[in-house]
């Protein structure tokens, strides 16, 4: 696909990002299920994923203003594992379902922390017995950056948005336990990014 030659938002990241994530998400997300990715932006990861995921249902959300993009990818695509687009506001607004996996990218540094808090109750309240959320993205570990280019990139967050900021790993880690969700793996990444790996829990 060639972004140029649409109307069809496009993130470079994505593109950098997606081969690597794939193969965390094939090893975790193995059996049929439902899969709401929360903070789906362009749509390339909903429209990249999911044909290499047959066995997925692949459920793209976001914000409003973000949806009519996702759509032009998603329509364009015609891959019947994709449903369309659904608003998802982790404040105050999910969908009334549950699912059998969540997976979100480059959203925990985006959204303030109260909201990162939201996010995961919300993620613990809609996930199956023994489902999986994958998260994506840079975190610090035990309070300290880990790397220089981390750190950078933090600075460059705040000077935007002073509530936004990578996360430390602990936080994320003990908000989900409050939500039912432990932390069962962490994939290291390219460019100093982790994957987590929660698992719903009974609470």
């Amino acid at each position: 696909m060639n972004p140029e030659a649409s109307n069809k938002p496009w993130a470079e990241s994505c593109d950098q990002n997606r081969q690597p994530i794939l193969e965390v998400l094939r090893q975790e997300f193995t059996e049929p299920g439902e899969l709401l990715e929360i903070g789906s932006g362009t749509g390339q990861h909903a429209v990249y994923f999911s044909p290499e995921l047959p066995h997925i249902v692949w459920h793209p959300s976001d914000v409003a203003e973000n949806i009519g993009g996702i759509e032009l990818w998603r329509r364009e695509a015609g891959l019947s594992n994709v449903k369309p687009a659904v608003t998802l506001d982790v404040a105050q607004h999910w969908p009334d379902r549950q699912y059998d996996y969540v997976f979100s990218a480059n959203t925990a540094h985006i959204l303030s922390w109260p909201l990162v808090e939201k996010m995961i109750a919300g993620v613990g309240d809609r996930l199956g017995e023994d489902g999986k959320f994958c998260l994506y993205g840079p975190f610090n570990r035990d309070g300290q950056f880990t790397s220089d280019s981390n750190r950078r990139f933090d600075q460059w967050l705040k000077s935007r948005d002073p509530f936004s900021g990578v996360r430390d790993i602990e936080d994320v880690r003990d908000c989900a336990e409050n939500h039912s969700l432990r932390l069962a793996r962490e994939y290291a990444m390219p460019a100093n990014n982790l994957t987590l790996v929660f698992q719903k829990i009974s609470p």
